[in-house]
């Protein structure tokens, strides 16, 4: 049984993630680049189930390891410390931002996750929660038998590993559609059907943008197993490939740019 989730990036999409974990009753190891030092206040507001560690000691505590970093570091990652873990991909390309470009992503030619299980060759890599921000990562999340409760995509190769990701997912608040494998994981990255917008409030218009910002952080409608299938069965390679800022809600912009400034936002 998964006990302790390791994590790898104390970002907001690994915060949102240890929230989660934390809240269903794991344990949590979370690392950073910067060593756990950084991540006193954290851990602290996390309660005692979690811990900081290096990025080693997350991996080796880890009976599920997450890597919630951005994809232009995965060369970065410990290969042979994850040789044998089930990892959880969240990495997106974003070759729009100009930090990280690859001609092989850019043609199709293979899938951002199938780029990373070919760095980490002995790992059992399983794409998933990485299609919704982590504004909603934490709000969307609803108990078995809750009708609000909604659907994330997965896609791996390994059907083990599968079960193991579905598990964690399903226990901390989401039902799960097996998208295929990571050659087919382009059916779920960023510009798609599935990605990000479903999971979304709809905000009307004439709000100021404190009210604004309000109605977003609170959940979208839920997406049912049916529903979820239709939209990756129907998706069409997008062209280009990758995420752009201008793909995403505008409000979630200046939601990042607010606690990037130090502001306070609601958590």
């Amino acid at each position: 049984m998964t006990r302790t989730i390791g994590i790898i990036g104390s970002g907001l999409v690994g915060k949102a993630v240890a929230h989660l974990a934390i809240a269903a009753g794991y344990r949590v190891v979370i690392s950073n680049s910067r060593g756990p030092e950084t991540l006193v206040d954290l851990v602290k507001g996390l309660g005692p189930r979690a811990r900081a560690g290096t990025v080693e000691e997350a991996i080796a505590a880890g009976d599920l390891v997450t890597i919630a970093i951005p994809l232009a570091t995965f060369e970065k990652l410990p290969a042979d410390k994850l040789a044998g873990k089930v990892v959880i991909d969240q990495t997106n390309y974003y070759p729009g931002l100009g930090e990280f470009r690859r001609a092989d992503l850019d043609n199709g030619e293979l899938t951002s996750s199938e780029l990373v299980q070919r760095h980490l060759p002995s790992a059992k890599l399983v794409k998933g929660i990485h299609n919704l921000g982590w504004v909603h990562m934490q709000y969307n999340s609803r108990p078995k038998g809750n009708v609000e409760r909604t659907t994330l995509p997965i896609a791996g190769d390994d059907a083990a590993a599968k079960e193991i990701v579905t598990q964690f997912i399903e226990t901390i608040g989401y039902d799960v559609l097996d998208a295929g494998s990571l050659a087919d994981s382009w059916r779920i990255e960023p510009n798609t059907p599935i990605y990000f917008w479903p999971y979304i409030p709809s905000i009307p218009e004439g709000l100021t943008e404190a009210e604004a910002k309000e109605v977003y952080q609170q959940a979208g409608a839920p997406i049912s197993r049916a529903a979820a299938k239709v939209l990756v069965d129907a998706t069409e390679r997008p062209s280009p490939i990758g995420g752009t800022l201008e793909g995403m809600p505008p409000i979630h912009i200046a939601l990042f740019l607010e606690l990037a400034s130090g502001n306070t936002v609601k958590k």
